[in-house]
């Protein structure tokens, strides 16, 4: 079987290493900083899984099969935990046209959800406060990834099974010198440092402020399952949060784009402006968190194609080299269907022209939510 590098030890570089090694290649993941470092996309505490895409078929069923694997792997990984089964709560405004087409997607290929009316929703989840019209779709078996300790544990896995880990500095195909037969690359916002001719202006790298808030002492209401993943899209602020998971308090994040970042050289220090917007949001819909305490912060970064898409492909000049990225802000939970893609592309299977390289563009416009 061939012999394949991996630059990346985010989750897709983790999860393409693993499945590879899996089926037979010999396969070398590398990483300058370490598995799921302070630095990556794939970092930090958790990240939602759900398969609700809007018309977006394509990712709703990605979804639908990374969650079987991720918790196929969950029950042979000796970490007891990884997987969450929250649920996601979806705030749907009437007649929104993302919810609907979620709706008829989700029934189409066979995820569980249910619809809360108003007064439902209110039933349930009182400690959320939130305007009289407003519903939700609640997809029962979606939840929180424990996104560092899952990489990690990819990664310990794949090298169990005889592969090889090494901490060392990326390099692009005409200075690596290695003897593989496939070069995958798939390091996240380096792909346009690496590449800046082919990349650099067809990815976007951006800022995002994370923020965890202490619950009140003895107050279930915020962990789960009081309260499920949760996501306030309906909103133009693009509000999303966690409950309390393994005490490390109610997170709460914005999927709004932030300013460009260089992920080598930002300071990772959240902006006091940042803790007044989302103190403002917690005093409109979660109000009895309203004056909780700052209990810890992350700054991460997104890194984007033009519209969303992943970025699988081929380099246009090297043939036994690949690209896998694009994926920040929805592409944790599709690291296994990501290194499925990869191994079937491998194998000759057909492309899928919405991954191609020839549809990145280089100006932003995101449709992929």
């Amino acid at each position: 079987m061939p012999t394949v590098f991996v630059a990346g030890a985010g989750v897709f570089g983790a999860w393409i290493s693993y499945t590879l090694q899996r089926a037979g290649y010999q396969v070398t993941l590398l990483d300058p900083f370490g598995v799921a470092h302070s630095r990556a996309s794939s970092g930090g505490e958790s990240r939602i899984i759900r398969c609700g895409y809007g018309a977006d078929e394509i990712y709703t069923r990605m979804a639908q099969r990374s969650l079987a694997l991720w918790s196929d792997f969950e029950i042979a990984s000796p970490r007891a935990k990884l997987l969450h089964r929250t649920g996601a709560l979806w705030l749907t405004e009437p007649g929104d046209a993302h919810a609907e087409a979620s709706r008829v997607v989700l029934r189409k290929v066979g995820v569980e959800f249910e619809d809360l009316s108003p007064d439902e929703l209110r039933r349930r989840y009182p400690q959320i406060q939130v305007p009289a019209q407003i519903g939700a779709i609640f997809e029962r078996n979606a939840g929180a990834l424990l996104a560092r300790q899952a990489v990690q544990a990819v990664v310990k896995e794949f090298v169990r099974l005889g592969g090889t880990y090494r901490q060392t500095a990326l390099r692009s195909p005409k200075e690596e010198s290695c003897s593989a037969d496939i070069l995958i690359y798939a390091c996240g916002p380096w792909l346009g440092k690496l590449f800046p001719d082919i990349l650099g202006s067809r990815l976007f790298i951006t800022r995002q402020e994370i923020l965890f808030f202490g619950i009140p002492p003895g107050d279930l209401r915020f962990q789960a399952p009081q309260l499920p993943i949760w996501l306030d899209f309906g909103s133009d602020r693009g509000m999303y949060g966690f409950p309390d998971l393994e005490a490390r308090g109610f997170k709460l994040a914005c999927d709004r784009h932030g300013p460009p970042i260089d992920p080598d050289t930002e300071e990772r220090l959240v902006t006091a402006e940042t803790v007044r917007q989302m103190r403002a949001y917690l005093g409109e819909r979660f109000p009895a968190l309203a004056d909780a305490p700052v209990v810890d912060a992350r700054v991460c970064q997104y890194e984007n194609t033009s519209n969303g898409d992943f970025i699988i492909d081929r380099h246009p000049e090297f043939k036994n080299v690949w690209f896998a990225g694009g994926g920040s802000g929805h592409g944790f939970k599709h690291g296994p269907a990501v290194a499925d893609y990869i191994l079937n592309a491998l194998e000759g299977c057909a492309p899928e022209a919405r991954f191609a390289l020839a549809n990145k563009k280089t100006t932003q416009n995101r449709a992929v939510v």
